[in-house]
Parts: C-alpha cells; sequence; structure tokens
C-alpha cells in the first residue's frame, strides 16, 4: 500500500470511527442476554445517545449526574445498567428478597412508567420491583413490601411514611437514583430528598438524572454525589429540531376562544394542553364542555384513580385533549403525540423545553403552539432568549385585533358631585338646627327599652 493511501485512511479514521459509534448496538455496549431479549421484544435495537454514553459509565459502578431532554431515553439510561447489576449479584444470594435499588421521582405518574420500564426491561432477569406513591392506601404497596423486593420506586412522601412506619429499610441499598431532580426541587421536596439520603449507606452509586441543570441541582449534586461523571445531551439552549413551533399574540380573555378555533379547525388526535394552575385547568375542560369538546384535567388535587384513569383514555385515543398542570405532566408517556399547547406561558424558561419535548419524541414530528398575552411577554423574552431564537409569530387569527389586549388601565376614581361643599362653619350650623319635635323622637328611638317589673 503506498504512503499517500496510509494519510488518506488514517483522514478518514474519525469519520469512520464517528460512524460505527452512531450505530453501536445494546449488545456491543455490554449488556447481558437476558435484558437484550426482553430489549429486542421493544424493537430495541440502537441506543440512543443519553444511553450510549451512560450505560458504560454506570456498569463501571460510577456516580453519574445525566442531563437529557425528555423522550430521549432517560429511564433506560439507569435501568438497564442497575438491573444487570442485580442481576449479577443475585447468583450469589439467597433468602429474603431485600431492596438493592431506589428510584426516587416527584411524581404518581413517573414512578408509575419508571416502575413499568423496569419490569419490561427485566421481564427475563427474575427481578422483582414494586412502586409505592401517596394519595392510595398502602394496604397493596405494604403487602408487596413484605414479600420483598429488589427494586423500590417510590415518592418521597410515601417512602417516608413507610420508613417512618418500619415497612422500609434502606440499609441494603447499592443504587440510588434522584430522577427529576429539577422538578423534585421545585415541589419543595430538598428537605424530604435529604432524609432520605440520610438513611442510605455511605458506600452506593448514586445517579442524578435531570430534564434541565439549573444551577441548584449542580450545587445539589456536588454535596451528594461527591465527584460524578457527567454526560449532558442536547444543550438546554437548543429545543427538538423536529418540534415545529407557533406563537399566538392573544388576550388572556380570548385564550380560551383561541384555543377552541384550534382545535375543532385542526383535528388532531392527541393534544396535550399545558396551563400554569390547577383551577386553570378544570376551567379549560368546562370551556371545552360547553362546545361539545371532551377533555380531560390531570392535577395534584386530583385522586389517582381519576389521573390515571384520564391517562389511560389519552393514551387510548378515547381522550383527545388533555388538560395538565406541569407537575402532573412528568411521567407523561405518549407515543405519536401530535400537538402540545402552551395555553399559559411558563414562568421558568426551562420548562418551555421540557413542554415542547412532549411532541416529536424519538423519530416522530410535532407541532408546538404558544399563546402569549401582554403580561406574558416578559416570559416570552427569556424563553427566546433560553433557545436562542424567535419563535414564528401567527400575525393573522380571528383573535387578534380584540382590543383587550392591552394591560387593563387603572381604575378612575368617581367624579364628583357638581354641588358646592360646605366649609366648616356650614357644617357646624347644620348640626345646631335640629327641629325639637324630631329631635324628641330621636331621643325616644335611642333611649333603650326597660320593662318595670310588677
Amino acid at each position: 500500500m503506498h504512503l499517500s493511501s496510509k494519510v488518506q485512511n488514517f483522514k478518514l479514521l474519525p469519520y469512520l470511527c464517528r460512524f460505527y459509534i452512531l450505530y453501536m448496538t445494546f449488545k456491543e455496549l455490554g449488556i447481558i442476554d437476558p435484558i437484550l431479549k426482553a430489549l429486542e421484544a421493544k424493537g430495541y435495537t440502537y441506543p440512543s445517545p443519553i444511553q450510549e454514553q451512560s450505560i458504560p459509565i454506570l456498569l463501571k459502578r460510577k456516580d453519574l449526574l445525566g442531563c437529557a431532554q425528555t423522550g430521549t431515553g432517560k429511564t433506560a439510561a439507569f435501568a438497564i445498567p442497575i438491573l444487570q447489576h442485580i442481576f449479577n449479584d443475585n447468583r450469589n444470594t439467597k433468602g429474603q428478597r431485600k431492596i438493592k435499588a431506589l428510584i426516587v421521582t416527584p411524581t404518581r405518574e413517573l414512578a408509575i412508567q419508571i416502575g413499568d420500564s423496569f419490569t419490561e426491561y427485566g421481564k427475563y432477569t427474575g427481578i422483582v420491583n414494586t412502586v409505592i406513591f401517596g394519595g392510595v392506601k398502602q394496604g397493596s404497596q405494604t403487602s408487596a413490601l413484605r414479600r420483598g423486593v429488589d427494586v423500590l420506586v417510590a415518592t418521597p412522601g410515601r417512602l417516608l411514611d413507610l420508613m417512618d412506619q418500619g415497612y422500609i429499610s434502606l440499609k441494603d441499598v447499592q443504587y440510588s437514583v434522584l430522577d427529576e431532580a429539577d422538578h423534585m426541587l421545585d415541589m419543595g421536596f430538598i428537605h424530604d430528598i435529604r432524609r432520605i439520603i440520610a438513611k442510605l449507606p455511605t458506600k452506593r452509586q448514586s445517579l442524578f438524572f435531570s430534564a434541565t441543570m439549573p444551577t441548584s441541582i449542580v450545587k445539589l449534586s456536588q454535596k451528594m454525589l461527591g465527584n460524578p461523571e457527567k454526560v449532558t445531551i442536547a444543550p438546554k439552549q437548543t429545543t427538538a429540531e423536529r418540534v415545529e413551533q407557533a406563537l399566538y399574540f392573544v388576550s388572556k380573555k380570548n385564550k380560551p376562544k383561541l384555543l377552541v378555533h384550534l382545535l375543532t379547525r385542526n383535528q388532531v388526535d392527541s393534544t396535550l394542553v399545558f396551563t400554569r394552575t390547577k383551577y386553570g385547568a378544570d376551567k379549560i375542560v368546562k370551556a371545552l364542555k360547553k362546545v361539545d369538546i371532551h377533555s380531560e384535567a390531570i392535577h395534584g388535587n386530583k385522586s389517582q384513580n381519576q389521573r390515571q384513569k384520564a391517562l389511560l383514555n389519552f393514551k387510548e385515543g378515547k381522550t383527545k385533549v388533555l388538560v395538565a398542570t406541569d407537575i402532573a405532566a412528568r411521567g407523561i408517556d405518549v407515543s405519536e403525540l401530535e400537538l402540545v399547547i402552551n395555553f399559559d406561558l411558563p414562568n421558568v424558561a426551562e420548562t418551555y423545553v421540557h413542554r415542547i419535548g412532549r411532541t416529536g419524541r424519538a423519530a416522530a414530528s410535532g407541532i408546538a403552539i404558544s399563546f402569549c398575552d401582554v403580561e406574558e411577554k416578559p416570559y416570552l423574552k427569556d424563553i427566546q432568549k433560553l433557545i436562542a431564537q424567535q419563535i414564528k409569530v401567527i400575525a393573522e387569527h380571528p383573535f387578534l385585533n380584540s382590543g383587550d389586549n392591552e394591560p387593563a388601565e387603572k381604575p378612575k376614581r368617581p367624579q364628583r358631585s357638581n354641588r358646592p361643599r360646605r366649609n366648616n362653619d356650614q357644617r357646624s350650623d347644620s348640626k345646631k338646627k335640629v327641629d325639637p319635635e324630631n329631635k324628641h323622637k330621636r331621643d325616644r328611638r335611642r333611649k333603650p327599652f326597660i320593662r318595670k317589673r310588677d
């Protein structure tokens, strides 16, 4: 071979390596056969970027701080290595199952989704997992714990409650995961998390996974993880490229009308509407019901059964419009979600990225529409600064020039009467001039009636 040919091949080496890495399979990552069999049954052959980078680190039992947008496969990125470690460890252990892995997550929906993933990926491993969360009776959960589990997925409140009751011991935990860490802090779970971490063994593998990575998460990870490996996929400044974004300027009053207009004009099979408050979600459902559009809402005030039923109806296509708050939406995993509507813009810019990531998951495409009233323009400015792009504005729609998209004017004081004001002398004179007869009657009214005793 000539020297020039060797040089040419050497120059092509980085591109050949990049091609090889792009098409690396789960088998080439060193995944064991029982888990590979389950992955193949689900049609998974090639890992996503977050999985490709995280799995080798976790298989080496190193701590990890992972950041990736929703829909990139974060759950499989930590579930697969944990299942593999427990499967290998269980070969030499006998007797009652003990909790070896703990996954803590902020919402019931997300906990159930993670539990389902562990069940699917560990189908041929014999590993047992269970999910515990509040809002339901604890009987079935404590029964599962008594029988013994290898993997426990839990929300913070119910976890601490059952720990205090003596149903759960964390002394045998070897793998701990804090999922959706950013929203965990937003929901005020920081003190609960610290209590849970304090009960964990010092010697363990710790993982942080989050859709966004604000400074508060980084600081917390430094205290709890020590010196973790870091994996970041799709920096927070970029949004899902497959998602087509559009913006409507509309008054707060006309938002429901615009929503109805878009839903009736575009026959979409699945629409997820985000609102900022629980009251706002219920209000939207009522407004849509008036025009014969069936929808359901999920938020913190709904019972667990109501939330699960609404989510199942949405996944099965029985309900085409689901209205959700940001916290309740964590854990919603609907394939081929066509449309996301931000009825209210989020006041945290990173939340926008997470919202629109609900559509355009995996290789699918999607549309994200946002409504913006005059009070939300500062939020819009922060969002566009974060994603480093201007969202396309729909310049024409029926509710654009409604005349009420401006800030409400300050209420004017009632006009004073044209009657001339009296001075102090006139007031004092009017007090002095009293009709004697009227005075007598007034005095009688003021005196309390006292009944004479016999």
